[in-house]
């Protein structure tokens, strides 16, 4: 625990320190740096105020046993022996709260996010299935307070999407959904089937941080830009006028397609917006694979056997493969209740890293 100490001790030290230049009228008049003092300020608060409240049961716990040194009655005694066993369980709580709050944190938990939606396996069903999980993620987001925004989507007839992709924008955003990259499959009887059997389906999700432009770069060279004119289902033109752009990146393939903005301007940007994160994401798993294996992340193929999660509507069950989690609510999870998933994918994360140090 002293190396803990020694680690939580030096950001009670920058805390005090960023928390004392807050007051500097200097710092006060550039907003760009008092904004980021803040920010880090923030980030450190809760680690500065657990690190108080150890500190604080640490030094009960000593006085409690220099007053056991002293002559007291049998019951003054029992009861002071009661509460350093109490103080004791909660600092063994506390200290593990604080290895947690010293993992590594990921850069990009507190950014936005581009979730990507695909029917895949099973045709219309899976189409369908991709709008239930857009369903999902949109009432999921309205709880948190987030944002949420469609930049391109690809419906089918019959209601589903091929393809979706949306920006959810709010606090911890991408912290909250990064788990959700993957294939997830569904067990029902489709609308579209007569004779009332269970089908097999698959939706991808791929879930990528936004990155702003400090991020990365993508030069005029390596573009290759195409434009034409919008289309509605059916291939019935919504214009005349050659609005929708599509984007490639040449270096990497990076294909990014966008026809719902208005104006070619407004496509133009949204399809520059997606192809950064894109581009980011193709670099940064090239650099990570091993790390994006281990945490089984990859969306994969969408066929029916790489999945990282099962919604069996007969049996109102979802099934966390990763986990071996499974939880009989499968109605109130598609209704946006997503919490007891997530934060056991969290804790299963969190787990693995702190058993990662131990090695």
């Amino acid at each position: 625990m002293d190396e803990i100490f020694e680690k939580v001790q030096a950001l009670v030290d920058r805390y005090d320190e960023v928390s004392e230049m807050l007051s500097d009228p200097d710092v006060i008049g550039d907003t760009q740096r008092f904004m980021a003092l803040s920010k880090e300020e923030g980030s450190l608060r809760e680690t500065v105020d657990v690190f108080r409240k150890y500190k604080s049961v640490v030094e009960s716990i000593e006085s409690d046993k220099e007053l056991l040194q002293e002559k007291l009655d049998a019951d003054m005694e029992e009861m002071t022996k009661e509460e350093i066993k109490e103080l004791s369980a909660e600092k063994e709580d506390i200290e593990g709260q604080l290895k947690i709050m010293l993992l590594p944190k990921d850069p990009n938990d507190d950014k936005n996010i581009i979730m990507e939606i695909h029917g895949a396996a099973g045709g219309d069903e899976a189409a369908l299935f991709a709008g239930n999980l857009y369903e999902m993620y949109s009432r999921f987001a309205e709880k948190q307070g987030w944002s949420v925004e469609i930049i391109d989507e690809n419906k089918t007839e019959i209601g589903g999407y091929k393809e979706l992709v949306l920006m959810i924008q709010g606090d911890n955003v991408y912290s909250k959904l990064k788990f959700e990259n993957g294939a997830h499959r569904v067990q029902r009887v489709p609308e579209t089937e007569s004779a009332g059997r269970v089908h097999t389906s698959t939706a991808t999700v791929g879930v990528m941080p936004e990155y702003e432009d400090v991020d990365i770069e993508i030069e005029d060279k390596d573009l290759r830009v195409d434009v034409y004119r919008s289309s509605g289902a059916g291939g019935q033109h919504v214009n005349k006028t050659s609005s929708a752009v599509r984007m490639t990146h040449l270096p990497t393939g990076v294909v990014v397609a966008m026809q719902d903005q208005r104006s070619q301007q407004q496509n133009r940007a949204k399809a520059m917006e997606i192809l950064k994160a894109r581009v980011y994401n193709f670099y940064a798993s090239q650099n990570e694979a091993e790390y994006a294996e281990m945490r089984k992340t990859s969306v994969g193929t969408g066929d029916r056997s790489e999945r990282i999660r099962t919604y069996n509507y007969p049996q109102n069950r979802v099934t966390d493969h990763r986990i071996g989690l499974s939880l009989n609510k499968l109605d109130r999870i598609m209704n946006g209740e997503l919490e007891d998933i997530i934060d056991a994918l969290v804790i299963a994360d969190q787990t693995a890293k702190l058993e990662e140090l131990k090695k």
